[in-house]
């Protein structure tokens, strides 16, 4: 069995430190589903940007800004195609 490696963007130190955050770019179609679903979105602040990295489709990928990202997960969660990942240290 062998295991495909992927590229990905790492955003050290969100959530004050507390966390990294990944996208895996050869998985991100660039939908923006995580953007629209951030909640510190909701509350007005843009936490996810897009990136000048571009993905499956050669379209945009995103990225959080480290002082803004809670490292809450709902980006991972509601991404359709399991791009981005959180790991809390």
């Amino acid at each position: 069995m062998t295991t495909k490696e992927y590229q990905g963007i790492v955003v050290e130190g969100v959530q004050k430190g507390k966390a990294d955050w990944m996208l895996y770019k050869d998985l991100c179609k660039g939908c923006g589903l995580c953007m629209v679903k951030c909640p510190i979105n909701a509350k007005g602040e843009k936490c996810l940007n897009w990136s000048h990295e571009v993905g499956l489709y050669q379209t945009p990928c995103v990225q959080p800004d480290p002082e803004k990202c809670i490292g809450c997960g709902t980006c991972a969660m509601v991404c359709p195609d399991s791009a981005i990942k959180i790991v809390k240290k």
